[in-house]
């Protein structure tokens, strides 16, 4: 759980009652807003590598300039 979720929580149990409605009503919209993403996304798996040990040897691969412009 993140620091920021902590947080939230302590500061929900000290919230007067008589704001409790109106905070339990922004996180409700704020849910309503928040779009369904599908897990996982569309692109996962979507690359292939001609050999099955990427992996292993994914600080050669970087040493070697992955990314970078050549």
């Amino acid at each position: 759980m993140s620091a920021e979720r902590d947080e939230l929580r302590e500061l929900v149990e000290q919230l007067p009652e008589e704001n409790v409605s109106a905070a339990l009503a922004d996180v409700r919209r704020r849910l309503r807003l928040a779009p369904d993403r599908a897990w996982p996304p569309a692109f996962f798996g979507a690359g292939r590598a001609e050999r099955s040990d990427v992996a292993a040897r994914s600080e050669e691969i970087l040493g070697e300039g992955f990314g970078r412009p050549a």
